[in-house]
């Protein structure tokens, strides 16, 4: 539901938001604004996708909420490894599927699962990309060019053979 709503009431804690005396989950308040309106924007593209294609879009509605902190283990909470890497790539994802043609920096996504300790996961981070670059979902790439992990200097995430759209 949320994706911060106007017209919603957050409770004491900020955790929460109450729209029509339901409570839905808040956004992670330490994702920056550009990324949280790249995330924002493909939560509602997925929304549209599952109005026009159904069930087969719902994916997509996941991935977005779960990296915007809504969905998954709680954004105030210390994550578990699992929780933490289920976030970083449903980031990847859902940051890749907003940029079509485009590809994601790594410390982006730290910066929205980490907020101001975002520098602390950017090996975590990293090294998840590489994983996922070795099931084929991504791929990480030096100058457009694919490398082999481990590869010193700057990277950056584009989309896999087996990404799914």
């Amino acid at each position: 539901m949320t994706a911060e709503r106007p017209d919603a009431d957050r409770t004491p804690d900020g955790r929460y938001l109450v729209v029509d005396g339901r409570r839905w989950r808040a956004s992670d308040p330490g994702i920056p604004d550009r990324l949280r309106a790249e995330l924002v924007a493909e939560l509602m593209a997925a929304r549209r996708a599952v109005r026009s294609e159904g069930d087969a879009a719902r994916h997509r509605v996941q991935d977005a909420k779960v990296a915007l902190g809504e969905r998954g283990e709680p954004w105030w909470e210390e994550p578990t490894p699992a929780g933490r890497a289920a976030r970083i790539a449903a980031a990847f994802r859902a940051l890749l599927r907003h940029r079509p043609d485009g590809t994601v920096c790594p410390s982006e996504v730290a910066r929205i699962v980490g907020g101001d300790r975002w520098r602390s996961l950017s090996g975590v981070v990293r090294d998840l990309a590489w994983d996922l670059d070795d099931t084929g979902v991504l791929g990480v790439l030096q100058k457009g060019q694919p490398v082999p992990r481990g590869a010193r200097g700057p990277i950056r995430v584009g989309r896999g053979a087996r990404f799914e759209e």
